[in-house]
């Protein structure tokens, strides 16, 4: 891509800090409604955890492995992606792969792949476990009920506003506490039968007795009700869709370019400095952002009451990951691989997180995107993304211990796909150190601050913070991580600047822009 040293205005309408798809998603609606835009990131790509890096012949995603709703949708204010990319222009841009089955669930003697679609997830587990029919039928009935009261919650100008109606948001109310084992026991008995249906706690970063049962609810289905979608070329084409809707309409993407200072003048946002020392003015600064950098570092904490400072100072951000990026010529389809595997070496997903935490992972997950997207690697080649989270501190020196867990990696995966060692053509591993410094994420935090009950909804800071003109869009505010997570968050930061009371209301007024 072409930098430049300095934006070419002094003056815009909006700035966002940070290019993830939080801030990017914020920018190009921004952008749609007519403001001139400026996205400022100190990585040389747009993107944040979204984008892609090329080692040889090899192009890799850094991390985002599937999204949901990318097709428009039969259920109410689903397919956000899809509408998004509409609204600003960019949908014919990208082009999605649809992933079904959605994943492998592979546990000591038991496999499911379970299918999207309500009927087929509820099928495939219901036809491992008989006896728990019933109690799979009601928990997805809990699951979908949660799913259509988020998204009308998602019109309200407020979390709190949730509580003022406990008789149109009944199951939010109810659950708001609850983690996903707590409302797994009240429908099902087997454990192994809790162990499956909660198979992907790892893209929340918590395990079932500390994730929120709400925002597990919420993402299973984004997949299973909206559809799984690998995006074509990695996810970086999402990035640059994005950005090409900014630039197309007037606005600006600065690479290379650390902000040093947020300026706030007379009480509020007023600008920003960059690391060269170019002032730029903007009566909105979006930070995509750390959180507690944007504060501490970029703004300055006196400028913040102690009514933010205070809870932000007792959230726990989330564990970050040990990822080893592999090109191989083993016949991986041939082997039985989807796009997504899940590896556990046993039923107790609470002692898999513990092994996590300890450094020593019991567990991986091996992704494929080749296999919907050959394209990635030369013919006859598959790219294969081994994963397992570990917190920063599990090692003393990352670069020390960087090849060992990459040998590590590949010897249990050489367990579930036999002669992979020898078939590998490249192998390089990517710790916490690294996502911390693509990111600048505290210690690589994969997704913000950890989605336990206590830290999504009114316990997670909203878009709109105190000093007036400065909102957050991403994984650090409302509502959370992951890729749908951030779109919403960035969805929700530019309704709030444009002063629309709704998400229907912000995609009624871009559209009738035409």
């Amino acid at each position: 891509m072409r930098f430049r040293r300095e934006a070419r205005h002094d003056r815009y309408d909006a700035i966002v800090v940070g290019s993830g798809l939080g801030g990017l998603s914020c920018a190009a609606l921004l952008a749609r409604s007519g403001k001139q835009v400026l996205v400022v990131e100190r990585h040389d790509r747009p993107g944040g955890y979204a984008h892609s890096f090329r080692r040889n012949a090899y192009l890799f995603d850094s991390a985002v492995h599937l999204v949901g709703g990318c097709e428009p949708s039969p259920f109410e204010g689903g397919g956000l992606v899809h509408r998004l990319l509409e609204v600003v222009g960019a949908r014919d841009r990208v082009e999605f792969k649809r992933i079904d089955p959605l994943y492998t669930a592979a546990f000591p003697g038991l496999e499911l792949r379970p299918r999207a679609g309500l009927d087929e997830f509820l099928r495939s587990h219901a036809e491992a476990f008989p006896s728990e029919r019933k109690g799979m039928h009601d928990l997805m009935q809990e699951c979908l009920a949660i799913r259509n009261e988020a998204r009308r919650a998602a019109e309200l100008a407020s979390p709190f506003d949730v509580m003022r109606r406990p008789s149109r948001f009944p199951t939010l109310l109810r659950y708001r506490r609850a983690t996903l084992a707590r409302v797994m026991d009240e429908h099902l008995d087997d454990p192994r039968a809790k162990a499956v249906f909660g198979t992907f706690w790892p893209y929340l970063g918590l395990p079932p007795g500390q994730v929120s049962f709400l925002y597990f609810a919420t993402m299973l289905l984004s997949y299973v009700a909206e559809g799984a979608f690998y995006c074509k070329g990695t996810f970086q084409s999402l990035a640059r869709a994005l950005t090409h809707s900014v630039e197309q309409r007037g606005g600006e993407l600065l690479l290379r370019s650390p902000v040093r200072r947020i300026t706030i003048e007379g009480g509020r946002a007023a600008g920003v400095v960059l690391e060269n020392g170019q002032r730029i003015s903007a009566p909105v600064i979006v930070s995509n952002a750390d959180l507690r950098q944007t504060v501490t570092e970029l703004v300055g904490e006196a400028h913040f009451p102690a009514s933010f400072r205070r809870p932000l100072a007792r959230l726990t951000p989330s564990v970050s990951a040990f990822v080893t990026y592999v090109a191989t010529d083993l016949d991986l389809a041939g082997l039985g691989a989807t796009h997504e595997t899940f590896v556990y070496d046993g039923f107790d997903h609470e002692a898999a997180y513990a092994s996590t935490l300890a450094g020593r992972p019991g567990w991986w997950t091996a992704t494929v995107p080749t296999l919907a997207d050959p394209s990635l690697a030369p013919r006859g080649v598959h790219l294969m993304t081994l994963t397992t989270l570990v917190p920063y501190t599990a090692a003393e020196s990352w670069r020390a211990g960087k090849d060992a867990r990459v040998d590590a990696m590949l010897a249990a995966a050489e367990k579930r796909f036999p002669g992979l060692r020898a078939s590998v053509h490249f192998a390089e591993g990517g710790t916490p150190r690294t996502m911390e410094r693509y990111t600048r994420n505290s210690d690589g935090a994969i997704y913000g601050w950890a989605l336990s009950p206590e830290q999504i909804g009114p316990g997670r800071p909203a878009n709109e913070t105190p000093i007036p003109g400065l909102w957050l869009a991403g994984h650090w505010a409302q509502p959370g991580g992951g890729v749908y997570g951030v779109v919403t968050s960035g969805v929700a930061a530019a309704r709030g600047i444009l002063g629309l009371p709704g998400e229907a209301e912000l995609f009624a007024s871009l559209e009738s822009l035409d």
